[in-house]
């Protein structure tokens, strides 16, 4: 085993996180320490891209923010991340889903995965 990849596993806490993919709509739970103040933010918008790989897993959020588009990346073993909530599963054929940010309207939204039940 490479010695990079057990010091990487024996360092970090196993997160409960939510088997999400891009396209997915999602609430992220982030932690924000003003001064000596702590509160929990929601960042709520579409997965993107989910990139990286053990440790190092990052995944890009974007929200439309008074018609502007705001993308955050969160990494997914940091401990400021507290919860990932699915609110809709995304139908989308890519991995990647950078067209959505030259879209605007009706054209950048994600359509609804369809359960059977």
């Amino acid at each position: 085993m490479d010695i990079i990849n057990y010091i990487h596993d024996n360092l970090t806490a196993k997160k409960d996180l939510p088997d999400f993919r891009p396209g997915d709509n999602v609430e992220v739970y982030y932690k924000i320490i003003e001064g000596a103040k702590e509160r929990i933010q929601i960042f709520k918008g579409d997965v993107l891209q989910i990139k990286g790989h053990g440790v190092l897993k990052t995944f890009t959020v974007r929200k439309l923010s008074n018609g502007v588009g705001v993308e955050r990346i969160f990494p997914i073993s940091s401990p400021n991340v507290t919860d990932v909530k699915i609110l809709k599963r995304g139908k989308v054929r890519r991995a990647k889903l950078y067209y959505l940010r030259e879209l605007v309207g009706k054209k950048a939204k994600i359509k609804e995965k369809k359960y059977k039940k």
